[in-house]
């Protein structure tokens, strides 16, 4: 998994070459899942951590995970303009923006795509932000199966 974040942010970067954008992967258990898909996952989350950081001069992005049971809990983390907590349950509508298409470029379907991947999986998504404090975006994979 911290393999797969890291190819999918490198790739990521090379939309943003002259940002200075910390990147910190922390220990990741592995996944259970298709490989193809939660690389998809990661290609959101990390996306949009990137965009959501452009307004700070040094952006910071930090990938975690941690087992608890039977499930497997991963987070992307990112010190950007962040979102209030009283619209968390438009983040993952298709179509939903809490940020204007002038300020942050999208579709709105980023995290729609995360959500309907990690269900797939038997997982939940969840979010935490703070208007200018940054975002985490948390998901789960149960453990078992093949390993990525």
């Amino acid at each position: 998994m911290a393999k797969l974040a890291r190819e999918v942010y490198d790739e990521l970067k090379t939309t943003a070459p002259d940002r200075a954008i910390r990147l910190d992967i922390k220990n990741l258990p592995p996944a259970h899942a298709d490989p193809s898909m939660i690389r998809q996952v990661f290609v959101n989350l990390l996306s949009n951590a990137i965009k959501f950081t452009r307004p700070k001069e040094s952006a910071t992005i930090e990938v975690g995970g941690r087992t608890e049971g039977k499930e497997n809990i991963y987070y992307v983390k990112d010190n950007g303009v962040g979102f209030d907590m009283q619209y968390v349950n438009k983040l993952y509508g298709v179509f939903q923006r809490l940020h204007s298409a002038e300020e942050f470029e999208g579709t709105g379907v980023g995290l729609a795509i995360v959500q309907r991947i990690v269900h797939k999986h038997g997982g939940k998504v969840w979010a935490e932000g703070k208007v200018n404090g940054g975002a985490v975006f948390y998901f789960t994979l149960l453990n078992g199966g093949t390993k990525i």
